[in-house]
């Protein structure tokens, strides 16, 4: 009996870990920096030799050259227009991470926040149609009116977390929950979802905890083994095995934000009531078995590997 419940419990904590997700070469920097341009293939005949080859043979390289600029800011844009665009999301609550004159990776995470919440293309860059929608844009409502005044609330569809204290917004973040996809690990095959539902925080992690799937960075449990975690990699999409994935700068302040028993709703996933049950208890998770047991460390390794490596690819059957 004790090694069912030892088993559960990993099992559970298995389905959460984040890393980088196995749909194919998309990336955090992909995501900011694709060019979206046209190019042009020119061909380049090879230098003449001492000795002549045969008249009918030839070698060509071919080359790409990008022929139009990506439009908007990115990461690594600076000045007045970065300063204004931060001001802006700033207001809305969405988080920039330091408000000043530099398009970084936090500034990025911002501005796909807003392109999700808006139903934008999910760019991360700062297009003229972002620019002229953040002009007259306001903060998003909430999901759950009736909930909590102190709460987290998931959108699943829109891939967003908003987080309210005393009743009132105070941040917007990007996030990558359960991927949907079949994945293998410790002997037992399942599909990376993240349940909806209202749940409450049971348990605070600090630092790095390691399970079978990887690391998280200042876990916040609230359904099991699933937790509101840190990650490297926080794509537009859901990658994770069921976690929600947040990026990591906005996990140094996280934690000092929520608290033990806090409310949780998790809305939009697909076949389950669009609106939480707000009257359900939120003071005890879906499931008392605790994560399976972890190693915490307090600062991360000097390099982080890639935490998925694969485990999301489809497996035979």
């Amino acid at each position: 009996m004790w090694l069912a419940v030892v088993a559960a419990a990993g099992v559970l904590f298995a389905a959460c870990s984040g890393g980088t997700p196995s749909a194919a070469s998309r990336t955090d920097g992909a995501l900011v920096a694709a060019s979206g341009g046209t190019t042009t293939t020119v061909a380049a005949r090879s230098a003449p030799s001492t000795t002549a080859p045969p008249a009918s043979s030839s070698t060509t390289a071919r080359v790409t050259v990008p022929t139009t600029v990506p439009p908007g800011l990115r990461v690594g844009a600076r000045g007045p227009e970065v300063a204004a665009l931060e001001q802006r999301l700033n207001s809305l609550h969405y988080e920039v991470g330091a408000v000043d004159d530099v398009y970084d990776q936090n500034t990025a995470y911002a501005v796909t926040a807003f392109q999700k919440v808006t139903g934008m293309e999910r760019t991360g860059r700062a297009t003229d149609d972002v620019i002229a929608a953040l002009s007259t844009a306001t903060p998003p409502p909430a999901l759950v009116p009736g909930g909590n005044a102190d709460r987290v609330e998931i959108d699943i569809p829109r891939q967003v977390l908003f987080l309210y204290k005393g009743g009132s917004l105070l941040k917007v973040l990007t996030i990558s929950s359960g991927s949907n996809q079949r994945f293998c690990s410790e002997g037992y095959c399942r599909q990376a979802v993240t349940p909806g539902g209202s749940f409450g925080i049971y348990r605070q992690g600090k630092g790095w905890e390691y399970g079978p799937l990887g690391g998280l960075y200042n876990p916040q449990y609230f359904n099991g083994g699933i937790a509101i975690h840190g990650a490297t990699s926080v794509p537009a999409y859901p990658a994770s095995h069921g976690c929600i994935r947040i990026p990591m700068s906005a996990a140094e302040w996280f934690p000092s934000q929520v608290y033990k028993d806090m409310a949780v709703h998790v809305v939009g996933v697909p076949g389950e009531p669009l609106a939480p049950d707000i009257a359900k208890p939120v003071t005890t998770p879906q499931t008392t078995l605790p994560p399976a047991t972890t190693t915490t460390v307090a600062t991360p390794p000097p390099t982080l590997p890639d935490l998925l490596g694969g485990l999301l690819k489809p497996t035979a059957g």
